[in-house]
């Protein structure tokens, strides 16, 4: 699965890496478990949803 993000303050989603994610959910949410978290984006964005974590968004990209 792709996972895309999107900060408040851009207009375009960007498809991210794993390795970028985990950072990126490290500095939004401090001292909690960031791959926790991840797992929990993974399996709350299957359905189409779009989570957000402090100030980016996190969604699933859209297959064409």
């Amino acid at each position: 699965m792709i996972i895309q993000t999107q900060y408040n303050y851009e207009k375009t989603w960007t498809a991210t890496s794993e390795k970028d994610l985990l950072r990126i959910i490290e500095e939004e949410i401090g001292d909690a478990d960031p791959k926790g978290t991840l797992l929990y984006i993974e399996e709350s964005i299957k359905s189409g949803k779009t989570i957000s974590v402090g100030s980016c968004k996190f969604r699933k990209k859209e297959e064409s």
